[in-house]
């Protein structure tokens, strides 16, 4: 029963959406916070040494924190920040997609628990199924806040 729960598409859509609300939240209040993910699915701008990149786990904790929080964004159904790695803090950008983040976690304390999974199944039917109405008038709604404008890739 719980398997086809967490594989569920809806089950993910509402996962990834209560994420990304608590993550805007964590924004507005600048409330620092940390995200525990799977390395596999976080990609790297430019690539890290393998040097460093092997010393990642396949669970890997990011603390979003000083410039790395000031450089987080969503964008999409990603989070994006700058950080340093390494001794010599190596710059990259790192691009986690929503669903590849199992918990959220603020003062050592995970706030949200993730067990949705993302299938490739899901995402091709998210991709298929996606209103370009909606997502024109949600990114109208979204903008009418200019609040919202820090929360948008500059360019």
């Amino acid at each position: 029963m719980l398997e086809s729960l967490i594989e569920d598409r809806d089950f993910a859509k509402m996962m990834k959406k209560h994420m990304q609300e608590l993550i805007i939240l964590f924004f507005q209040k600048e409330q620092n916070f940390g995200i525990l993910c799977k390395i596999e699915d976080v990609s790297f701008h430019p690539p890290l040494p393998e040097e460093i990149f092997s010393d990642l786990r396949s669970l890997t904790l990011f603390f979003l924190a000083g410039y790395t929080f000031e450089t987080a964004r969503l964008e999409e159904d990603m989070l994006i920040f700058e950080a340093g790695f390494g001794s010599d803090n190596f710059g990259s950008v790192v691009s986690v997609p929503l669903l590849s983040i199992l918990q959220i976690i603020v003062d050592e304390t995970p706030v949200m628990i993730n067990l949705a999974v993302e299938s490739q199944e899901i995402t091709e039917e998210v991709e298929q199924n996606v209103d370009e109405n909606g997502v024109k008038n949600s990114m109208a709604s979204f903008l009418s806040n200019p609040e919202n404008s820090k929360f948008l890739k500059k360019k």
